[in-house]
């Protein structure tokens, strides 16, 4: 287990939220007309040759730092470095990386992953939070549907 950082209800459900907007900046803020399926910066920041993996793959870290600050196993820790490593390998691949990316969608996985975690460890902060640590849904197939801010599942 990862040494826990000393926050109140308040800093966790400020960090927590951090990380929600942030994974879904890179994942799911641009809606594509037509179709209506929601990519991120990720797959964009992608396409800058040379570096654009790269940086995206520094965002990601930086959400998972964020993350260990709730105190993660190493398990789930561990899911969300392959996550991040996965998307990142496949997608230094040109244009079908990017795809990939887009697909992916590896901060929203790690979302979940941590709201499941707090869900089991910290009812307490479910209780506080409007979302009740469910803005992050992982499927059968491990499909991510993110619940709209504001709408309590």
């Amino acid at each position: 287990m990862i040494r826990i950082q000393r926050m109140n209800t308040t800093e966790r459900l400020a960090t927590l939220n951090r990380i929600r907007k942030l994974s879904r900046l890179m994942d799911t803020a641009i809606r594509i007309p037509v179709i209506g399926y929601r990519i991120g910066l990720d797959p964009i920041i992608g396409l800058i040759p040379g570096g654009g993996d790269l940086i995206a793959t520094a965002f990601s870290a930086y959400l998972i730092f964020l993350a260990t600050r709730f105190g993660l196993p190493r398990r789930v820790l561990g899911w969300m470095i392959f996550n991040v490593g996965l998307e990142a390998i496949v997608g230094s691949v040109p244009l079908v990386g990017d795809l990939f990316d887009a697909f992916y969608k590896s901060n929203l996985r790690n979302l979940a992953l941590l709201e499941k975690h707090l869900q089991q460890t910290e009812p307490d902060l479910t209780e506080d939070d409007p979302l009740d640590l469910a803005s992050a849904r992982v499927g059968v197939d491990t499909d991510i549907a993110v619940v709209p801010s504001g709408v309590a599942s």
